[in-house]
């Protein structure tokens, strides 16, 4: 957790209650607890108001078919690559065998 040992934390809780007490640590929790909340919703409600604000004036579709045409694009060259430079091993490999192949063809007709 945050890059915290177990001994750390403890100490740290340690240093908090000898600050402020035991009697405060819930209140202070309570609090940042409500900050987070309130921060979320904002976070929240940010993200509705710019996602409302782009399906208002069209933005919203043309980014969805923009990353579509995009998407396309990229599966074709994908696979374009894939079918070209399959595997750059099965070429040799074919070659080798054709050449053991051609080798051992000879010994193979004098058994």
């Amino acid at each position: 957790m945050f890059g915290i040992g177990g001994g750390e934390l403890i100490f740290i809780i340690f240093i908090a209650l000898m600050l402020f007490g035991s009697d405060k640590i819930p209140v202070i929790a309570r609090s940042l607890g409500k900050g987070m909340a309130q921060l979320k919703n904002a976070t929240n409600e940010i993200k509705s108001e710019i996602n409302k604000s782009a399906e208002a004036n069209g933005i919203d579709s043309s980014f969805k078919d923009l990353t579509n045409v995009f998407n396309s694009e990229v599966e074709s060259v994908k696979g374009s690559l894939d079918t070209n430079l399959s595997n750059p091993l099965d070429k040799i490999k074919e070659e080798v065998t054709t050449s053991i192949d051609d080798l051992t063809g000879p010994i193979k007709r004098q058994m």
